[in-house]
């Protein structure tokens, strides 16, 4: 049973699928929100039609006799906005953003966001990981996750590969066995 259903994760729907908008005038932020205000950011940001991507994981929650749903943010404190500097400007008015970071690669950054979403949509269970460690880079042959580039780590005798956001330094993981990936040259 959920607590709360579900919210709009990412506006438009296509907005990680296309190429950045043609008008020019639009540019990546990373919004670093005050506690815990991810999920109202992100409503604030849907109402006013302001693009943005907050990546959110289905979480479990134990209770006696009962078994609760929760959608988190996968980063705490981050929501990815494709704004115009008026809408920059609308951003701050919300009163729940600390600061906001503009990206210096649009395009790389929404390659990664990508890869991040098909691993979410994947419904396998992830790990968040900070402060990336260099490791051997790789891509998946096949399986669920073909085509996803990333990092090989080695945790407690298993192999996962991490997916990283490379302006935040920090990633996510899944577990996965080595025979899938082959390494990029």
């Amino acid at each position: 049973m959920p607590i709360l259903r579900q919210e709009p994760s990412l506006f438009p729907e296509t907005l990680l699928d296309e190429a950045p908008w043609p008008d020019g005038d639009r540019y990546w932020l990373v919004a670093y929100t005050k506690p815990r205000q991810e999920k109202a950011l992100s409503r604030e940001l849907f109402r006013q039609q302001i693009p943005f991507y907050l990546p959110l994981v289905r979480k479990t929650i134990y209770r006696p006799r009962r078994k609760l749903y929760s959608h988190t943010p996968l980063f705490a404190g981050y929501v990815f906005l494709f704004a115009s500097e008026a809408e920059r400007t609308r951003t701050w008015t919300t009163n729940r953003v600390a600061r906001l970071l503009q990206v210096a690669d649009g395009s790389r950054l929404v390659g990664d966001l990508r890869q991040l979403r098909q691993l979410i949509s994947s419904n396998a269970p992830l790990t968040v990981e900070s402060r990336l460690a260099p490791g051997d880079r790789v891509r998946v042959r096949n399986g669920p996750f073909a085509g996803i580039e990333g990092t090989v780590l080695h945790r407690r005798g298993t192999t996962r590969l991490l997916v990283s956001i490379n302006f935040l330094q920090r990633g996510a993981s899944v577990e996965i066995d080595d025979f899938l990936l082959e390494p990029i040259n």
